[in-house]
């Protein structure tokens, strides 16, 4: 297919890497922070193995960065969020989330410290530039905002780094996990971070010219070939699999982080003001009304993303179905979900549900089950259950019904 043949409008943008997709087969598009973003690639299921067994290039430069720069530039990121910023290098990426005065979550982006009064802010899909130009208005801080050309990619999957290597030399390995290094390749100019959406490992290269878009493209898939690399599509297979938050699918405004069991990203005493804390702190001291639980449904894999299940009494979030030797036959799972433990239905046998306490989240790595506990991202997960070697799919779902029944039980004594 020919990018030509798609017939977009002009009001929504295309990446720079846009001809290069359709080049590679991608078949079909959404839209992301006012730009279209590569979807589908002939077979989501396909798109999962390629990421977990070997590495897949995504497009996702509807991740826009906002730029701040300026004297006060740190003070004021801080005022965006309640995680406390205050001992963050310079080189080092965070993992926040930007909240209104009444503590709802805007967006859940990666920011980038590139100097001491420099910092990218790489969205979610909401429209923080506004916001932030917004909030500068009257902070009395002397920052400049706005929207660099950057567009990132992201290289995921186990086969990332020796990728990565070919494309950088050895020094690449040496980058520590959300942490970047501003590069060139082949004279274009990039930041690279051990950053990603996928639990995997992996990169993101942020091109800094979009008019170099198509030729690192095509230059990373040279590179990857010999390595299995495919290009591909963001997995919501694999951070549904992760535990891994998608904003508007698993928070939005009127979301907070008590709810997400993401207490660790607010700061209410520390000494910096930021917008929201009256209202956080009030949350806090009243506590958590709902909670984000996880949901298996006894039935058909559910074939693509729903909204509802027929139920008032929860609200259910956007689901996908995972690959088989993911959820045992029968068996299909939801995005993570939030719950009102007081109005859970008396009987609801169709249904499994399960509380993450502490944000536990399984994941099928060499054979074994792992958890990540009260760290989110978390390089080295604890094993909680074991097996020898990596198991035939028979017994990698008999392992993981045996996970939920001992998770299922861990959130009863937890009482979600």
């Amino acid at each position: 297919m020919h990018a030509d043949e798609f017939g977009f409008g002009t009001q929504i943008r295309k990446s720079p890497y846009f001809d290069a997709t359709v080049r590679w087969g991608a078949q079909g598009f959404s839209v992301y922070n006012h730009m279209y973003i590569p979807r589908d690639f002939g077979d989501t299921e396909q798109n999962f193995w390629n990421l977990v067994n070997d590495a897949i290039l995504c497009d996702v430069a509807v991740e826009r960065q906002v730029e701040i720069t300026g004297p006060d530039a740190a003070r004021f990121v801080q005022m965006l969020t309640p995680r406390n910023l205050s001992k963050m290098a310079i080189g080092q990426c965070k993992y926040i989330l930007i909240t209104n005065a009444d503590g709802g979550i805007l967006n859940d982006p990666i920011l980038l410290r590139l100097a001491e009064n420099h910092f990218w802010i790489s969205l979610a899909d909401s429209d923080i530039l506004l916001w932030a130009q917004g909030v500068a208005v009257n902070s009395g801080l002397d920052v400049q905002i706005g929207e660099p050309d950057v567009s990132p990619l992201q290289l995921q999957g186990p086969k990332s780094g020796e990728i990565m290597r070919a494309l950088f030399g050895d020094s690449i390995l040496a980058l520590k996990y959300y942490w970047l290094r501003e590069m060139t390749l082949d004279g274009i100019p990039l930041v690279v971070s051990r950053t990603g959406w996928s639990s995997e490992l992996g990169y993101e290269i942020y091109l800094r010219d979009s008019s170099y878009g198509d030729m690192l493209w095509e230059r990373i898939m040279a590179t990857g070939m010999e390595f299995g690399l495919k290009p591909g599509h963001t997995s919501s297979i694999r951070r549904i699999e992760g535990g891994m938050l998608s904003y508007h699918a698993d928070a939005d405004i009127k979301t907070n982080h008590y709810e997400l069991g993401l207490d660790r990203l607010v700061d209410l005493e520390m000494q910096a003001d930021f917008i929201g804390k009256a209202a956080l702190t009030r949350i806090k001291a009243a506590g958590v009304q709902r909670t984000q639980v996880g949901i298996i449904i006894a039935s058909d894999p559910i074939k693509g993303p729903t909204r509802g299940f027929g139920r008032s009494t929860m609200r259910v979030r956007p689901s996908a179905r995972l690959p088989l030797p993911s959820i045992p036959p029968g068996w299909s799972a939801t995005s993570p979900s939030l719950w009102s433990p007081s109005r859970m239905p008396p009987s609801a046998p169709s249904l499994r549900l399960f509380c993450l306490p502490g944000r536990l989240r399984p994941r099928w790595l060499n054979g074994h089950f792992m958890i990540r506990k009260n760290r989110w991202p978390r390089p080295e997960p604890r094993r909680i259950l074991h097996q020898p070697s990596s198991p035939p799919l028979k017994t990698r779902e008999e392992t993981l019904k045996l996970f939920l029944i001992r998770l299922n039980s861990a959130a009863r004594q937890e009482h979600c």
